[in-house]
């Protein structure tokens, strides 16, 4: 098997070339141009498709997760459909876009409730399997450490300001460039009390935070330029928020599914 590793290859043609059950990590194809290709039973993770166009294309059996955003498919910007598609589907989901601090302190309530709920289906399963991949990704209790992770960035560091809010176990997302003095490391498999504890210690954070928010505080920008990430300048505070809402509704969509696929038995890797 050939490897490449940190190398420019860009303008490289490629023509009537296998490239079957190939591993790409961190490889740029911007600019790219692919005909008469292949694509079936590719998995692609964490992918940026910004300005592509697809003509001449057959999708069959295809599953998209993503942020979507004038994505026009036979001249239809379908972005907008799916998303009052998904807000007919759960209510709910509405209120995770709130404009003032009052409408940030009911969403939070609610996704609290809904993850109370979520845990306790997941405390029915035996702990190994929560530790167990479904379909390559994160396991439930990577998906709480990943909760932690965001909660710190945007909430500790954000919004609080404190410049190095991390726990051990907070994971960051698969594709982050790494960070000096973040903590990543997926191997590890703390007991889920303990996760849980941590959580409840980031969610507490936040909902101390949410108790005194004003309209004028929310209307505020943030700026956190030293080491570490997020780095942000003049960056809404409200955005912030918003950034943990999402992440928390998303993931408990997630967890929610992957109990499911657990429960029936298959998926888990």
């Amino acid at each position: 098997m050939t490897e490449f590793h940190d190398q420019d290859l860009g303008g490289s043609r490629f023509e009537r070339v296998n490239l079957a059950d190939s591993h790409f990590t961190r490889v740029r194809f911007t600019g790219a141009e692919m005909r008469a290709t292949d694509f079936t039973d590719v998995r692609i993770d964490g992918a940026m498709f910004h300005g592509a166009r697809l003509r001449g294309v057959e999708l069959a059996g295809v599953r998209i997760d993503g942020d979507l955003r004038d994505v026009v498919v036979n001249g239809v910007d379908i972005a907008p459909l799916v998303e009052a598609e998904l807000d007919r589907r759960m209510p709910d989901r509405v209120r995770m876009r709130p404009d003032d601090a009052e409408g940030f302190r009911e969403a939070w309530s609610i996704l609290e409730r809904l993850w109370e709920e979520t845990v306790a289906r997941a405390k029915m399963f035996p702990e190994a399997d929560l530790h167990r991949s479904v379909d390559g990704e994160w396991s439930f209790v990577e998906t709480l450490r990943h909760l932690g992770f965001a909660t710190a960035a945007w909430v500790g560091r954000g919004v609080l300001g404190e410049s190095s809010p991390w726990h051990p176990w907070d994971l960051p997302w698969d594709q982050a460039p790494g960070w000096e003095g973040i903590p990543w490391d997926r191997r590890v498999r703390p007991p889920l009390d303990e996760v849980l504890a941590l959580r409840a210690e980031r969610q507490a954070m936040v909902r101390g935070v949410l108790a005194s928010l004003t309209d004028a505080r929310l209307a505020e920008e943030v700026t956190r330029t030293e080491p570490g990430w997020p780095r942000l300048e003049g960056f809404p505070l409200k955005t912030c928020l918003r950034i943990v809402l999402n992440e928390e509704w998303e993931h408990r969509r997630f967890a929610e599914r992957d109990l499911s696929i657990l429960e029936g038995g298959s998926g888990a890797d």
